[in-house]
């Protein structure tokens, strides 16, 4: 058996809608927005009581999904330190490519977007930078040099 594809990446925020507003600045665009919440729920998450929503962002014309949620019961548990650094163990960051990475940049400090680090140019073939999203998410953005 293989596997079919990657079906999305989830992310855990406090505050949905600042993170639709985020990434539908950065380029992506809301697939659906609804209550998860039952006994099925709690089973699949290794929770009791579950009450969230997901938001389901879509990469136009792409396969990717970023899976947003946020969690009404049981509350969502800050990381130590809540701002965690590029070399924490676990998942980090979530990468897009951009056409203009200082455009994009622009656009997404409108919505609290902070550089972790600079861009930096890797050869001659993308420019590169962290920042810092909603909610402390690493994103990483690469733009293709031609």
């Amino acid at each position: 058996m293989t596997i079919k594809r990657l079906d999305n990446v989830g992310v855990v925020v406090d505050d949905l809608d600042v993170a639709v507003a985020f990434f539908t600045e950065l380029g992506l665009e809301l697939e659906g927005r609804t209550p998860i919440e039952g006994s099925w729920a709690g089973r699949v998450v290794g929770l009791d009581d579950v009450r969230s929503e997901v938001a389901m962002m879509r990469i136009p014309g792409g396969p990717g999904r970023l899976e947003l949620v946020t969690y009404h019961h049981p509350k969502a548990i800050a990381a130590e330190p809540e701002v965690t650094p590029p070399n924490t163990l676990g998942l980090h960051r979530v990468m897009f490519a951009v056409d203009d990475i200082e455009e994009t940049l622009t656009r997404l400090r409108a919505h609290g977007a902070e550089l972790v680090g600079e861009v930096v140019r890797y050869e001659d073939s993308f420019l590169l930078c962290y920042l810092r999203g909603p909610g402390g998410i690493i994103v990483a953005l690469a733009q293709e040099l031609s």
